[in-house]
C-alpha cells in the first residue's frame, strides 16, 4: 500500500508540474509578454494544458486511486493521506469527464479572448470581443454538460471553486444581504458626504509602487518566495508554496487604486504561502474554496486596510512618503475619505457596503446567460441597465462597464463571482473569531504589529490546503456555518460611527 501511495504522490508532482508551468506561462502573458507573442503563446498554454489533462486522466492514475480506496476505510477523515486521496480522486473524477480535445480549444479560446479583451477594453468597445465571448458561453454550458444531473446550469461550475454550493444554496443568502445592504446604502447616502479629494491627487507612481511593497512585507508577505509586477486586472498566481507572485495597477490619480489591490493580492498570497510545505507538489497545495480564498483578501483589505487602527500606524509613513499632498491633511479627514460610501460603477474601486452590489450584478447576468434568458449581444445593455437601478449610476462607456472585468474574457462565464461575496461574509466571520481568541489584535494593529492575526489565520485556515473543505473551515475556525451576521454587524457598527 505504501508503494501505491508513492506511486500516486509521484504522479501527482508530474501534473502539478506541468499546471505550474502552464501558470507561468498565463503570468507572464498577464504582466511581461508583448503583445505579438499572443498567437504563440495560445498555442503553448493550449499544449501545456492538453498534456497535464492527459496526465490527470490517465487510466494508470485511476488505477492506483481505485487500489488506495480501502485506505480510506482504515484512517481517520483528517489523516493527510485520506485527504490526499479524496481530493486526488475528486479531481479525477472531474477532468476525466472532460474530453482532453476540448481542455486545449477552450485553454487557446480563452487566451485570445483575454488578448482581444484587453484591446477591446483600451478601446472601450464591448464589439471587438463579443464574439468571442458568445463562443466562451457556448464553451461554458458544454463544460457544465458534461456534470449532468445538475439543478441549475452554474451549479457544475460555481462547485469546481466553492465545492458543495449551488445556485439553490447562494440565491437566497444573497436575497438576504440584498436586503440588509439595499437599506444600509440608502442610509448612508442620505448623509452628507465625506470629502475624499485627498485621494486624487497626484500620487507618483514610483512612491506608490513602493509604499505598497514596504505594506505587503509588514503584513507577512514573504518576497523571497514571491514578487510584485503590473497587470491591467490584479491577481495572484501560485507556481509552488515558495513561489506565490501578485500584481498591481497603478493609477497616480488615484492613490487607492494600487495600495487596495496589493493588500487585497497580499491576502491571497498570504493565504497561499501558509500552506503546509508538505502538501508541495500535490493537489492540497493551494486554498480550498475559491469563497474562502476572497476571503484572506477582503479581510486584509478591508477589515484590516480599512481599519482606524490600521492607519493610526501607516498614515503618519503615508504622510512621510508624500508630504505635499497629505502633510497638512487631518487624519479625520483622510480615514472617513477612504471609507467613503458612493454609488460608482467600478467594482474593484467599490467601498465596503456598495461592493457586493456589483457582485450580485454579474452573478444574476451570468446566471440569466448561462439560462439562455439573456444574449451575449444584449450584456451591454443589460449591464448599463442594472446599475442604473441597482446603483443609481450609468456607465459613460464600456471601459467603465461590461469590460471592466478579466474573468468572463479568461475563463468560464459563471462559478467565480459568487466567490466574493461569499469572501465577504466570511472574513468577517473568520476575523470576529479571531478577536475572540485575541482581543488585542486591534492594539497590535495600531502598532504595527500583525503577527498574532496572521498567526491565528495560518493555523486555523491557511496550512490546511485543501485538506479540508471550505464549509469544514469554516465550521471549525468559527463554530458556526457561514452565516451574514457577523459581516451585516461589522458593516453597520463600522459606518453608524463613520455616518452618524
Amino acid at each position: 500500500m505504501n508503494h501505491t501511495l508513492t506511486e500516486l504522490k509521484n504522479s501527482l508532482a508530474e501534473i502539478s508540474d506541468l499546471k505550474a508551468a502552464a501558470a507561468v506561462l498565463s503570468w507572464d502573458q498577464m504582466a511581461l509578454m508583448p503583445p505579438g507573442a499572443a498567437a504563440a503563446r495560445a498555442r503553448q498554454l493550449a499544449t501545456m494544458e492538453r498534456l497535464a489533462h492527459e496526465k490527470a486522466t490517465a487510466p494508470e492514475l485511476g488505477r492506483l486511486l481505485d487500489e488506495l480506496q480501502p485506505l480510506l476505510e482504515g484512517l481517520s477523515p483528517d489523516s493527510p493521506d485520506v485527504a490526499l486521496i479524496r481530493v486526488a480522486a475528486r479531481d479525477f473524477e472531474r477532468a476525466a469527464k472532460i474530453p482532453p480535445k476540448f481542455t486545449a480549444e477552450f485553454s487557446e479560446h480563452t487566451s485570445r479572448t483575454y488578448e482581444a479583451w484587453a484591446k477591446a477594453r483600451a478601446q472601450k468597445d464591448f464589439q471587438i470581443v463579443r464574439p468571442l465571448l458568445e463562443k466562451t458561453l457556448d464553451y461554458s454550458r458544454q463544460l457544465a454538460n458534461f456534470y449532468p444531473g445538475y439543478q441549475h446550469i452554474a451549479d457544475p461550475l460555481i462547485d469546481e471553486l466553492d465545492e458543495g454550493l449551488t445556485v439553490a444554496v447562494i440565491r437566497p443568502l444573497f436575497a438576504q444581504l440584498r436586503e440588509e445592504l439595499t437599506r444600509l446604502v440608502g442610509a448612508i447616502t442620505a448623509r452628507p458626504a465625506p470629502d475624499d479629494s485627498c485621494l486624487k491627487q497626484h500620487f507618483p507612481e514610483a512612491d506608490q509602487w513602493r509604499f505598497g511593497l514596504n505594506v505587503a512585507e509588514r503584513l507577512g508577505y514573504d518576497f523571497n518566495r514571491g514578487r510584485q509586477d503590473k497587470s491591467p486586472h490584479p491577481f495572484t498566481t501560485s507556481f509552488s508554496i515558495d513561489d506565490v507572485r501578485i500584481t498591481t495597477r497603478i493609477k497616480e490619480n488615484r492613490l487607492s487604486e494600487a495600495l487596495f489591490s496589493t493588500i487585497h493580492e497580499t491576502g491571497h498570497a498570504l493565504y497561499e504561502q501558509g500552506i503546509d510545505p508538505r502538501w508541495e507538489a500535490t493537489p492540497l497545495a493551494s486554498g480550498t474554496a475559491m469563497g474562502v480564498h476572497e476571503s484572506q483578501s477582503r479581510l486584509w483589505e478591508n477589515l484590516v486596510g480599512r481599519s482606524r487602527h490600521f492607519w493610526q500606524y501607516f498614515y503618519p509613513k503615508l504622510q512621510e512618503v508624500f508630504p505635499q499632498q497629505l502633510g497638512q491633511v487631518d487624519f479625520e479627514v483622510f480615514y472617513h475619505a477612504l471609507n467613503k460610501v458612493e454609488r460608482s460603477l467600478i467594482r474593484t474601486d467599490a467601498d465596503e457596503v456598495t461592493y457586493n452590489l456589483h457582485v450580485m450584478i454579474r452573478f444574476d447576468l451570468e446566471l440569466a446567460m448561462l439560462e439562455g434568458k439573456l444574449a451575449v449581444a444584449d450584456l451591454r445593455e443589460a449591464w448599463n441597465e442594472r446599475y442604473r437601478t441597482d446603483l443609481g449610476v450609468t456607465p459613460p462607456d464600456d471601459g467603465l462597464g461590461v469590460l471592466q472585468d478579466m474573468h468572463w474574457y479568461s475563463g468560464t462565464i459563471g462559478g467565480y463571482f459568487q466567490s466574493y461575496t461569499l469572501g465577504n461574509i466570511m472574513s468577517a466571520q473568520f476575523y470576529e473569531a479571531a478577536l475572540a481568541h485575541h482581543p488585542q489584535i486591534p492594539t497590535e494593529i495600531a502598532a504595527g504589529r500583525f503577527e498574532t492575526l496572521h498567526g491565528w489565520l495560518k493555523t486555523n485556515i491557511y496550512q490546511y490546503g485543501r485538506q479540508l473543505s471550505g464549509t469544514t473551515i469554516v465550521q471549525r475556525a468559527t463554530g458556526k456555518p457561514i452565516t451574514i451576521e457577523p459581516y451585516v454587524r461589522y458593516l453597520k457598527n463600522k459606518y453608524r460611527e463613520l455616518y452618524p
